[in-house]
């Protein structure tokens, strides 16, 4: 029996009991059934490359993974759009901002997006992730197969520059008093 094979009937044997965990995790069985199905494509592409000594136990961490890291990205989707709310109530009860603080704000985002482009991608890549996704450094060590102190060193390489372009400012560019 091929080892593609061999893999594929582990997976099929454990499928039910995979959604169920899946689901538990989620707390939705269709959901569930998603992450199963992502699980099976990674574990598939990982035992392309790797032997296992428990293929079983690594396909249940992958799901255990995938779940986890949905149910952190809804949680984070829900208190973006919780504080967006709050915000735009806010400025509804306070009234707008002023013309030159929004001027400022909108001065400082491009000064912020024209120095993520500047990055190499391997760094603005971390940082995005790290920054703006909420993830934590050994994920994205992980995701891009680099030890945790690497991604750390990228994250603070881009935090510094991203910074150092806020400072270095033109000053003809600043608002005016």
């Amino acid at each position: 029996m091929s080892r593609k094979k061999s893999m594929l009937d582990l997976f099929m044997s454990h499928r039910g009991n995979l959604i169920d965990y899946a689901s538990d995790l989620v707390g939705n069985r269709a959901h569930g059934e998603e992450v199963v199905q992502e699980a099976w494509l990674r574990f598939d592409g990982a035992a392309a490359r790797t032997i296992f000594d428990e293929p079983l136990g690594y396909l249940y961490r992958i799901v255990r993974n995938i779940a986890l890291d949905g149910r952190r990205k809804r949680g984070r989707e829900e208190r973006y759009s919780t504080q967006t709310f709050d915000i735009f109530v806010q400025s509804a009860h306070v009234g707008s901002p002023s013309p030159e603080t929004e001027a400022l704000h909108r001065e400082q985002l491009n000064i912020v997006r024209t120095a993520l482009m500047e990055l190499p991608e391997r760094t603005r890549i971390a940082l995005e992730m790290h920054r703006l996704e909420g993830y934590k450094l050994r994920e994205i060590a992980a995701h891009m197969n680099i030890s945790i102190t690497l991604a750390h060193s990228l994250v603070a390489e881009g935090v510094t520059h991203c910074r150092n372009r806020l400072r270095d400012k033109p000053k003809s560019a600043s608002v005016k008093n």
